[in-house]
């Protein structure tokens, strides 16, 4: 027997539809971010482009402009170099190190730097080599004077609590960089390849290796985290669907439950009208009121049990 759908049964059908078509979405959401952006390719990377048409002074540093060769003109900061610690070359440790250099034309307020007026060019770090100890890093003089760079754009790291060691940081945290500098700093940092002074190239110091970062590998990476939770979302919409069949199989069963025992009712109804007629025997009013025993046979007749009484006189039963 067919069973047709009540309007309640629509109506939340219609209500599983949409929060499982809202699970899909969002499963889909997740599905396309578990797969990030493919770096740049280095035939892009490998192009050296002004470094002002990349990145601005306090502007983040987007996935796009990340691992590009820039070039940019300005100077080294005298009092800026610092040392970055916990840094391998061909797996031994040391360190980097680096040097604060204003970049010419960046300004945060876009007008030319002007000491007197209390505006200066914003600074990015620049690694200009490794050292295997502070004592070889002390020993190097500091760079100094205009200069051009040319080097690969890398973003900053995220900085470190670490026991402070003088003109040692954890890591090349622009944030905490404008703190020890007192001056605002680009959101990067660059690993240089080339500086020069006055067109020629100066060549790096000795006891301290040149620092090489070669472009990001090409695989785009995956994000299995963002797949569980896509997976996830599936699942919760398909348990949408369950949970309202779940809802009308159990209102479809009250619903037969509730027929059956209507029908039970009325089936012993009948079935105890009937049996009240059956118990009424018919009495024949002379038979009952004539002859000498006709109370035993009103008695039969009436379906119960004559007691005979004994004659009072004789002591004899009739």
């Amino acid at each position: 027997m067919k069973t047709a759908l009540k309007p309640r049964w629509i109506l939340t059908l219609i209500l599983a539809m949409a929060i499982a078509s809202v699970f899909v979405l969002l499963s889909q959401w997740q599905f396309s971010s578990s797969s990030e952006s493919a770096p740049p390719a280095p035939t892009t990377t490998e192009t050296v482009r002004p470094l002002t048409e990349i990145l601005q002074p306090l502007t983040p540093l987007y996935a796009t402009g990340a691992d590009q060769m820039v070039s940019f003109d300005g100077s080294f900061v005298p009092g800026t170099r610092i040392l970055v610690q916990d840094r391998l070359l061909d797996g031994v440790e040391g360190l980097w190190v680096v040097q604060g250099f204003a970049v010419d034309g960046s300004a945060v307020d876009g007008s030319a730097a002007d000491p007197d007026a209390g505006t200066a060019d914003a600074l990015i770090p620049v690694v200009l080599g490794w050292v295997d100890t502070a004592d070889r890093a002390a020993a190097l003089p500091e760079r100094s004077g205009a200069s051009s760079v040319v080097g690969r754009l890398l973003p900053p790291e995220a900085p470190e609590v670490q026991r402070p060691v003088e003109g040692q940081v954890p890591t090349v945290s622009t944030a905490a960089l404008s703190n020890v500098w007192d001056q605002p700093v680009y959101a990067a940092f660059v690993v240089a390849s080339e500086v020069t002074q006055d067109g020629v190239q100066v060549p790096f110091d000795a006891g301290m290796e040149q620092v090489i970062v070669g472009p990001q590998p090409q695989e785009t990476p995956v994000n299995w985290l963002n797949i569980f939770y896509a997976i996830e979302w599936v699942v919760f919409a398909g348990f949408a669907f369950f949970l309202w069949w779940r809802l009308v199989a159990d209102d479809h069963r009250r619903s037969l439950e509730d027929a059956a025992d209507a029908e039970e009712a009325r089936s012993g109804e009948v079935a105890g009208g009937v049996t009240a007629q059956d118990d009424v025997a018919f009495v024949d009013p002379v038979a009952v009121t004539s002859g000498p025993d006709a109370s035993m046979r009103s008695s039969r007749a009436a379906g119960t049990s004559a007691v005979a009484v004994p004659d009072s006189e004789s002591g004899t039963f009739p």
